[in-house]
Order: structure tokens, then C-alpha cells, then sequence
């Protein structure tokens, strides 16, 4: 199983869109992906609300539905058969919530918009997830989307200028597209609706699917490592949060199971 987090503590960067065609992607392939929302907002939870019962099925875990009295437990309640996890993270991230979000995380994907803003956000979130989170650039989990880019504009150069500063590959190059919005509307991934003449977007995410698939040297070195960390972490959670508090557990939400027909 694979771990996948979504991050960028600044709003607006595209998170939600690359977590929803993610999953999108791994339930037309039959991988049986789960959808992990933490976000308040709920977009991703939305989003698979809205699918019908002939799509190809996505697990859903809205994860910020449970509160406080959440523990890691219900977080590793997956579905038997799961392949993929994607997690959609809030936005305003703090730096000391990153170890968390990143230890078990195989892939850590980082979408930047084409903005000084974004930049300048992106420059303080690599240095947190180096220093903090200390995410090592030789593991190859740690991945750079350029997101809604508009090529041969300068602010699109400016980009591509400081992302190739990092040391930090870039994994997909994705365009500024209506297709995102039509597809979101309806509950549905990129490759879900139906291919007029956005080729172009798709073979955009190929590259990224390709260096998913890639194992990085953090899952090959310390797999077995972080499942006892989380076994004991949620043991642990558990334990505490009986001593302190009710028990509160609700079941995790999904939508229908269906196959796409």
C-alpha cells in the first residue's frame, strides 16, 4: 500500500484537484484508492459524494469529520485490498504538524502556482519538510508540481527559474485548464470524461504516474519501521484517548462501491 500526501499549507494551490484525479486514476486502474480529507472544507469529500454509483469506486475517510477525539485508529482503518492512499491536507499547515503528516508518507507531492506569492510560500514550506519534517532529497518521496502554468509567460519562467533551484525534481508540469472544473463539477477525474481535445492535459500526468510508481529509498529502508511505529502510535492514541474521554468512533464514510460501467 501506498501512502501519498498532498501538501502545500497555502490555499488555493491546486491540492484538492491533484488529490481527486489521483484517485481518479488509481480506481480506473482497479487499485482500490482511498481518499483521506482533512481539509475543513471538504472539497475531496465532496467530490466523492457527488460520484455515481456506475464510476469506479473511491473509499473515502473525511478525516476532519471526527474532531479531537479522532486517533490514528480509525486513520489506518483501510478497506482489504487497498493500493493507494491519498491524503488531501488542509490548508495553513503549521510546521510542527509536518513530521506527522510526512512520516509514513511513501510520496509527498508539492504543487506551486506561478505567483511570487506561491513562491515564496513554496521556499518556506521545502525548508520545513528539510528541517523539520527532515524529508531527505535522496529518498526520492519528495516531489514538485508546477501547478495551472501558462507556458512562454514570465511569470511561468519565474517558476520554472527558482523550482530548479531546489534540488527538488519537478514531477509534472500541469496547464491552467477548464477541464479540472468541468470534471470536479460532476464528480469526476480527468480521464473520466469524455476525450474531445484534452490530450495534451493528460499526457501532462503521465511523468507524474511514472515517478509514483517508482518505490522511493525511505518505503525500500524503514516500510517495516513505520508500520510498527503507526501500530504503536495508535495503540498508544487509543489508550490515551480512553483514559481521557469517551469513545467516539464513526464509521468511515464512502461512496457506493461500483465499478464504472
Amino acid at each position: 500500500m501506498q501512502r501519498i500526501v498532498v501538501l502545500n499549507p497555502k490555499g488555493g494551490s491546486g491540492k484538492t484537484t491533484i488529490a481527486v484525479n489521483l484517485a481518479s486514476h488509481f480506481a480506473l486502474r482497479g487499485e482500490r484508492p482511498v481518499l483521506m480529507d482533512y481539509d475543513v472544507q471538504g472539497s475531496s469529500s465532496h467530490w466523492v459524494q457527488k460520484r455515481h454509483e456506475t464510476q469506479a469506486h473511491v473509499h473515502l475517510i473525511s478525516v476532519f469529520e471526527r474532531g479531537a477525539l479522532a486517533t490514528r485508529t480509525f486513520e489506518l482503518r483501510f478497506p482489504e485490498g487497498t493500493g493507494r492512499v491519498i491524503i488531501d491536507t488542509p490548508a495553513a499547515v503549521e510546521a510542527q504538524a509536518m513530521p506527522e503528516l510526512t512520516r509514513t508518507a511513501d510520496k509527498i507531492l508539492v504543487p506551486v502556482l506561478p505567483s511570487d506569492f506561491d513562491i515564496y510560500a513554496c521556499t518556506r514550506l521545502v525548508q520545513n519538510l528539510l528541517l523539520v519534517a527532515k524529508v531527505k532529497r535522496r529518498d526520492n518521496r519528495l516531489g514538485i508540481i508546477a501547478n495551472r502554468v501558462r507556458r512562454n509567460t514570465l511569470s511561468y519562467q519565474a517558476l520554472m527559474r527558482f523550482l530548479g533551484t531546489l534540488g527538488i525534481p519537478i514531477v509534472a508540469t500541469l496547464r491552467d485548464s477548464q477541464y479540472y472544473v468541468r470534471a470536479a463539477t460532476l464528480g469526476l477525474g480527468l480521464e473520466e470524461i469524455k476525450p474531445y481535445d484534452f490530450d495534451e492535459d493528460l499526457a501532462q500526468w503521465q511523468s507524474l504516474f511514472d515517478w509514483l510508481d517508482v518505490p522511493s529509498t525511505h518505503s525500500a529502508s524503514a516500510s517495516g519501521a513505520s508500520a510498527s511505529s503507526a501500530s504503536a502510535s495508535s495503540a498508544s492514541a487509543s489508550s490515551a484517548s480512553a483514559s481521557s474521554a469517551p469513545a467516539s468512533s464513526a464509521p468511515a464514510s464512502s461512496a457506493p462501491a461500483a465499478r464504472r460501467a
